[in-house]
């Protein structure tokens, strides 16, 4: 058997601008996994894979060509050399919410493919497992940043900018955050598209707001540098509040912002596509039982938390 996982992630800052060439920040959740395990099969019984969490099956030699297991498999066969299609048994299992913002279809996916790689006898870079996640997300989000694929891949906090190769970045002092699930999912495709739209509809108004969420996330990588808490907490207040003026936000995902900060967060935002999915504070040990509190009296259907610092 050939067992491989990947971790969940998190948008820290930059979310939506990243699709415009401007840079974002994001760090892997990596108490969040998804596993993909491989066994051999009876010669004859080709490869079938079994995604547990909602009930599916999923034969290889006759599923959609842009299925999005069925895709990811096929380009790690591709990629791995293989022709033929192996005998293989490939359960995938996962504890990321669907469409929550955590990055649980990349995740899934980087599983599937770094354990077909692996299986296969090939080296599971986690440049190639980037490369093929991406190109398999190029179907189910439209324009993707490449954020996710490359997070999970290489599971560590990094600096990111679309094109470019990701840059790992400095953490002065480990922070805590605090994820909160909003229970509603992020339809990725559809806030992408919407930002899209009203880009096209004005873009010096969209770019001008890309550009401002830029210089935050430049700040945000010199006060995690510096340890500067105060300022993350400031500037995910200042992010959140471009992501509410680009149409991304919700009045489900500002309740529980509010709750958080309400109840000592240093700073709060929504994380990923938004309108659903999670939220994330930032707290300390004082506040982090209490804001987790809070965060679940307005309505949250789970919290977790996390500590981003240098892997």
């Amino acid at each position: 058997m050939t067992t491989s996982t990947a971790s969940g992630k998190i948008i820290l800052f930059g979310e939506h601008a990243v699709v415009y060439g401007r840079p974002a920040i994001a760090a892997p959740v990596s108490q969040l996994r998804a596993t993909a395990a491989i066994t051999d099969a009876p010669a004859g019984s080709g490869c079938v894979l079994f995604a547990q969490d909602i009930g599916e099956e999923v034969h290889l030699s006759t599923a959609a060509a842009d299925h999005p297991l069925a895709l990811a498999l096929r380009l790690a066969l591709e990629e791995a050399g293989i022709e033929k299609e192996p005998n293989w048994r490939i359960v995938l299992t996962s504890d990321i919410s669907i469409a929550s913002g955590l990055g649980s279809g990349a995740a899934i996916s980087a599983a599937l493919v770094r354990a077909a790689l692996t299986h296969a006898g090939q080296p599971a870079r986690p440049e190639t497992v980037s490369r093929l996640v991406f190109r398999s997300e190029e179907y189910f989000h439209g324009t993707p940043s490449g954020i996710d694929n490359t997070v999970i891949a290489y599971e560590r906090p990094v600096w990111f900018v679309k094109g470019q190769p990701p840059e790992r970045f400095g953490v002065g002092h480990p922070f805590t955050l605090a994820i909160a699930d909003s229970g509603l999912p992020s339809p990725t495709k559809e806030t992408v598209g919407d930002v899209r739209r009203g880009w096209e509809a004005d873009p010096a108004e969209y770019e001008s707001r890309f550009s401002r969420v830029a210089d935050i996330v430049h700040g945000a990588r010199r006060a995690i540098r510096d340890g500067n808490f105060v300022a993350i907490g400031q500037l995910m207040n200042i992010n959140q509040q471009q992501l509410e003026a680009i149409g991304v936000s919700s009045p489900a995902l500002e309740k529980l912002i509010a709750a958080a900060r309400g109840a000592g967060a240093r700073g709060a935002k929504l994380s990923g596509g938004g309108r659903g999915g999670n939220v994330i504070a930032l707290v300390d040990d004082k506040s982090a039982a209490a804001v987790e509190g809070a965060l679940r009296a307005a309505g949250a259907k789970g919290v977790i938390l996390t500590t981003i610092s240098h892997r």
